[in-house]
């Protein structure tokens, strides 16, 4: 994709309150680091931006395909209409792309437009004890640097906070909700090792009461092969991740476990996020929700989508998966067909390391 705008569009529309008057450019190649020191120099007060409609526009690299007929998203117009229409957006992402999270960002932008305050977005990046700590930085009370080491974030997650910080941002100008939606780390790796039952008392409080292992054989595939360590490139750093969160990140671990136990895990993990979402939009009629996760919790609409909709009848979800693509398909592959209720074609080259 080409850039169509200079720099400085991407630094002002993540100025906190800017969205309305600004695109973000997702061709932006620039350092992450020195976007966040740009916003930290703005001079402008985070508590005092409020969320606006957008104006209409076309914005680059919005290049977004529905995922079951094919058909294209005519421009950033079409995009914001089925943002608003929706309930609950599920945005997934592969976790060390800057422009899968400013796409996250655009889809919030839309969300805010529609809902104005009512808004909670999910994280998979906190898990769910952390909910104080997360309620204390939506609000404004702690700093940056107090948030990052009272939620241990590079224990807990470890990608690189500036890759969220625009997202976090906009929930703290525009006092939006924020919710830690994750299971803590130990009962994923309990289940992987001993399954459902293996877990003590004390850890089962953190489930639903309820966990649905999924059915879905697309899934099952990709699960499959993100436990034998399967598949290729760019899709397979989801699948990796996800086998190093649950495993660990030693060769040859898979062989200590069964596939059965591997698929409860990843299954409880997707129903606990999800029950966490279900459960706040259910107790506040009028609120709609995003989630911000990996691409391997969204994709096929069959990880955490299936645990809200199971949960929350009558919900309009809406699911996007991101898509690496040096260019703008023609015409819509069919071998994503079906990926999400969008897909959403995103250069990732920049974004790769060497």
């Amino acid at each position: 994709m080409k850039v169509l705008f200079p720099l400085l569009t991407l630094l002002i529309s993540l100025i906190p309150g800017a969205y309305a008057e600004t695109r973000v450019s997702f061709d932006q190649k620039g350092e992450i680091p020195a976007l966040v020191e740009k916003l930290k120099t703005s001079g402008k007060s985070a508590g005092a931006a409020v969320a606006r409609p957008a104006e209409a526009g076309t914005v680059p690299g919005f290049c977004i395909f529905n995922g079951k007929s094919g058909a294209p998203l005519a421009d950033e117009a079409a995009f914001r209409a089925v943002v608003k229409e929706a309930d609950a957006v599920f945005s997934g992402e592969s976790h060390d792309q800057l422009k899968d999270h400013l796409a996250q960002l655009e889809a919030l932008k839309a969300l805010g437009a529609a809902r104005g305050e009512k808004v909670v977005v999910g994280f998979e990046m906190l898990n769910m004890t952390l909910q104080p700590v997360l309620d204390e930085y939506a609000a404004g009370k702690l700093t940056d640097e107090e948030f990052l080491a009272k939620a241990d974030w590079k224990t807990e997650w470890g990608f690189d906070f500036n890759l969220y910080k625009p997202i976090f941002d906009f929930i703290r100008a525009n006092k939006l909700k924020a919710l830690a939606l994750n299971l803590p780390r130990k009962v994923v790796s309990t289940i992987a090792r001993a399954g459902l039952d293996g877990l003590s008392p004390e850890q089962k409080k953190y489930l639903p009461a309820k966990v649905e292992i999924t059915k879905n054989e697309a899934y099952i595939k990709y699960i499959r092969d993100s436990f034998e360590n399967h598949g290729k490139a760019r899709a397979d750093g989801e699948k990796a991740f996800l086998r190093r969160y649950i495993l660990g990140g030693n060769k040859g671990m898979g062989d200590m476990f069964t596939f059965e136990n591997y698929l409860a895990a990843m299954s409880a993990w997707n129903e606990a996020m999800g029950a966490r979402l279900a459960d706040f939009l259910n107790a506040n009629p009028g609120f709609a929700g995003q989630v911000i996760a990996g691409a391997g919790h969204v994709i096929y609409n069959a990880g955490i989508p299936a645990s809200v909709a199971s949960r929350a009848g009558g919900l309009r979800p809406v699911s996007f998966y991101p898509q690496d693509a040096s260019a703008c398909p023609a015409i819509f592959p069919a071998g994503d067909s079906g990926l999400a209720d969008f897909v959403w074609y995103i250069d990732h080259s920049a974004g790769r390391k060497p």
